[in-house]
Order: structure tokens, then sequence, then C-alpha cells
């Protein structure tokens, strides 16, 4: 797969960049029987008040249903093509199990169409298969990994992610995540074998604002722009830094703090901890 770059037919055509669905997606309409209208939620909670910043419109988008959960175990599916979806970075690929039933999955790098797949405790350690931590190798690529049993995947979902899967000890195995960190999951949990694909999402460049209005984004003030009653950064005569380490609107440390809460009950289960930034780093310490 590869970056597709433009005529520099405008400024924004001269930066931008898009990856070639051509070269990979074998089908460009959704599964209708698969796919649900999406409302939109623009950042607001229950209330309507705003609770993250910066979204609104963007393009219409339909749901897709995907199946994280892979509990049809010992049946065989086909891999029948493999889409793109405007929900999430990484590809899905459409299967049809032997008795008729379709479902989307996360489409792992490498996965073809006309390739088999399977899930369950007896599916070979193969791409697109899952099962769970107790039946994968030592040592091996996983993506898409339940937090726990029967719950579905929860880590490991965007473009070109893939844990990988250390040692196991009785009904707890660990896996080292892609931020480095290192923790502790019930062997029960399930997994799919294999790194996901789209790893050049990460190298494409939008190359103009509009782009990202079309996502939904919207666009962003600096907080030393504002006025002293609008954040903690704002006023000051001429172009002031603030005098004081970089905040958010409430005071929250915005390069490096730490806001997971230390009393949190799955905190036993990391074992070494992600790489924080330069400010307010919190040591690593391994759980026994």
């Amino acid at each position: 797969m590869a970056i597709k770059k433009y005529k520099p037919t405008s400024a924004g055509r001269r930066a931008g960049s898009v990856v070639d669905y051509k070269a990979v997606l074998t089908k460009f309409e959704p599964e209708k029987s698969l796919t649900i209208g999406k409302r939109r939620a623009n950042g607001r909670n229950h209330h309507g008040i705003i609770t993250a910043k910066h979204r609104g419109g963007g393009n219409k988008k339909l749901y897709r249903i995907i199946d994280f959960k892979r509990l049809k175990d010992g049946v065989q599916a086909r891999v029948e093509a493999i889409e793109y979806d405007p929900n999430r970075s990484t590809f899905i690929a459409l299967i049809k199990y032997t008795d008729g039933v379709k479902a989307y999955i996360l489409c792992p790098n490498g996965l073809r169409v006309g390739a088999t797949v399977v899930s369950g405790v007896g599916a070979p350690p193969e791409i697109g298969n899952a099962m769970p931590l107790a039946n994968v190798p030592a040592g091996l690529e996983i993506h898409n990994v339940e937090m726990n049993p029967g719950q579905g995947g929860k880590l490991v979902r965007s473009a070109g992610g893939v844990a990988r899967l250390g040692a196991k000890e009785g009904e707890w195995s660990v896996i080292i995540l892609p931020s480095g960190e290192m923790r502790r999951v019930r062997s029960a949990c399930r997994a799919t074998i294999g790194q996901l694909s789209n790893l050049d999402w990460i190298n494409v460049s939008l190359g103009k604002a509009g782009r990202n209005r079309h996502r939904g984004v919207r666009p962003h003030t600096r907080a030393k722009a504002m006025n002293p009653v609008d954040h903690p950064l704002g006023g000051g005569e001429g172009r002031s830094n603030g005098g004081r380490h970089p905040v958010s609107k409430t005071g929250v440390p915005a390069k490096g703090g730490i806001t997971r809460d230390p009393k949190k009950q799955s905190e036993k289960l990391i074992l070494r901890r992600r790489k924080f930034g330069t400010h307010q780093q919190r040591p690593q310490t391994v759980n026994s």
C-alpha cells in the first residue's frame, strides 16, 4: 500500500496526500444489513452540554457493525471483501460463515480476499483468527484484545496497531501494548492474530484545514491568544507566554500531566507504564 499525491494544482493539493485505496480495497459500498444510522453528539453529553471541544460538522457517516467479540467458535468464514470504514482508521473485512451469516471484523495486515478465518480454542494461530490468550503462542503479534472475558476487544484497534504477547503464568497473561505499557490480562480474554492494516495512515498529510472540517474537527484557538477570563494562559501585554507551565482551561497540566486515578482497581494489573512527558513523570514500579 502506498501514499498517493496529486499534482500541485492548489496550495492544499501541494501539501496534501491520501492513501491509495484502489490498490487495497475490493468493495466500495458497505453491506446494507451491517450498517445503521449514526446520530451525532458533537462532543456533547446527554444534557447537550459540550464536554469535548472542537467537534462538530463533518460528513455524514453510516456506522458499520463490527464483531469485536468473535464468539462464533469452530465455524469457518471466508473473507468476501476488504472495505473502508469512515468510523475508524484501519480497514475492515467482510466475512461470510459457512452457515451464511455475514459479519465485519477488523482487517489485519496481509489478510486477502478468499482467505479463511476461524475463532475459538481450537483455531490455529494464523492471521485473522481469534482465540483466548491461553492458546496464543508467546511472542506472537496480536490486536483487538479483550480486557475482560466475553467483553469484546477494547485494546489495539487503530490502524497499524499491534501488541505482543509476553509470558503466561496461571490464569494471567502479560501483553506489551503499542504505547510501551506492559500489563496483565486474564488468559481467558480473546485476541486476534496479526497487525492491523492501513499502516501508512499515520503518514497522510491533510494539506488544508477543510479536510479536518470534513472529519468533524472544528478550529482550535491558542490559549495564549485568549483573555484572562477565558484561560489561565490568556492576557498579558503583547505576546505573553503566560508565566507558568502549559495547562488546560481548568488548570490540568497539558504536557505529561497525570490524569489517571492511582486508586483505580485495574492499577495493580499494570506492570510497566507507558512513557509520560517531561512534566510530572510518575515512577515506573512493578506490582506484584
